[in-house]
């Protein structure tokens, strides 16, 4: 059980990303494609993780990945990765960080989560505007 608030994307999007991802395995996606499943992905991880500090322990491809939040224009959760990076040096448990990092990590976090409110409004425009969904 994650004690975050969990992210609810439209059932259309959600479908979208479903016939994506079957998709992928016949053809290469284009650019906006594979960002919109890196979105969804991403912060399905956080969410269901550990927050910032999912992401950056995770195998994923994180400059891609922080490049598809930048492609659809979701500036301030970019910088929420930017300035949580430091997390990928730092121990994988939580519980073993100091306090100034703890604290430090919290108001990332912070500012992530509040970012996300917009973040349903920039997928829908962004389907809309580059994937003519």
């Amino acid at each position: 059980m994650s004690i975050f608030d969990k992210t609810e994307f439209s059932d259309e999007v959600e479908v979208l990303v479903d016939n994506l991802e079957q998709e992928s395995n016949e053809r290469d996606l284009t650019r906006e494609e594979r960002a919109l499943i890196d979105i969804l992905d991403t912060v399905k991880l956080i969410e269901e993780g550990e927050g910032l500090n999912e992401f950056w322990l995770s195998s994923v491809d994180h400059s891609r990945v922080i490049n598809s939040f930048e492609l659809i224009g979701a500036s301030t959760i970019v910088d929420t990765f930017n300035s949580s990076q430091w997390c990928q040096a730092a121990s994988e448990d939580r519980s073993q960080y100091t306090d100034t990092e703890l604290n430090y990590l919290s108001g990332i976090e912070e500012e992530y989560f509040e970012a996300l409110t917009d973040l349903t409004d920039l997928v829908e425009a962004f389907i809309e505007d580059e994937l003519d969904a």
